[in-house]
């Protein structure tokens, strides 16, 4: 199964951004050249997005060989596709790397057993409140904000997988 996603490089040193575009270039298969522009957010970083389309899974490669460099803000977007759910990834210094399952809007889906055993174990509200914001990402949403504005109207690249 085929889907599309898109994977957002929020920041990065001008010597990473290479290796970054290496590693995206690994994972689908072909030669990635990004428009790097800088990021406002972050002086001296720089900034690159592009969209992509390969088989269902690649967004989890894709933050897989991103995360090698824990100096790089990102987010990788995978769409839902025929009998896969949606998958959206991130990755900020110092927090590392977060996960969720995506519904067709992107929402983010959190299944009934995870929801029943976090109410089984959080003893106040306060306490499920927390987990919950941990489940949502919402620490990641935090730090990654300013870096998303600041990349509004930067261009995007277009990518697709070969083979």
């Amino acid at each position: 199964m085929s889907t599309r996603g898109v994977v957002y490089v929020h920041s990065s040193p001008s010597a990473v951004c290479p290796h970054v575009e290496w590693a995206i270039s690994g994972v689908l298969g072909s030669r990635v050249d990004l428009r790097w522009t800088a990021q406002p957010a972050a002086p001296g970083q720089l900034r690159a997005e592009c969209d992509w389309r390969a088989p269902a899974g690649t967004g989890g490669k894709l933050a897989a060989a991103l995360k090698a460099w824990p100096m790089v803000r990102f987010e990788v977007t995978e769409e839902p596709s025929f009998g896969v759910d949606g998958q959206r990834f991130c990755y900020a210094p110092g927090l590392g790397l977060w996960h969720a399952r995506t519904s067709a809007n992107g929402d983010i889906v959190v299944g009934e057993d995870r929801l029943r055993s976090l109410v089984s174990k959080s003893r106040a509200g306060e306490q499920l409140a927390h987990e919950l914001d941990k489940l949502l990402g919402s620490s990641w949403d935090e730090a990654l904000e300013p870096f998303r504005h600041a990349g509004d109207g930067a261009p995007v690249t277009w990518l697709h997988q070969v083979g």
